[in-house]
């Protein structure tokens, strides 16, 4: 998966925006600033990567034999 999708980047952004206003505030310098940007990327790209995985359907299990000679209509 590519970490510049358009959804890992919406991610890395909302995850970047309090970085950014601490910045932009003062809290935090330009240096820190930069070094913790790829950090929202990484991150961003973690939380979709889990949702994309958590999201895909499993197969279903395999059916035994067992199952096949029941009557479907019985309870």
């Amino acid at each position: 998966m590519s970490p510049l999708r358009w959804d890992v980047l919406a991610v890395s952004f909302l995850l970047a925006l309090p970085v950014l206003a601490l910045g932009l505030r003062g809290d935090l310098g330009v240096h820190d600033v930069v070094t913790r940007l790829p950090w929202c990327l990484a991150a961003g790209w973690g939380v979709v990567a889990l949702l994309r995985w958590a999201a895909t359907p499993r197969p279903s299990a395999p059916s035994s034999p067992a199952d096949e000679d029941a009557d479907p209509a019985a309870p």
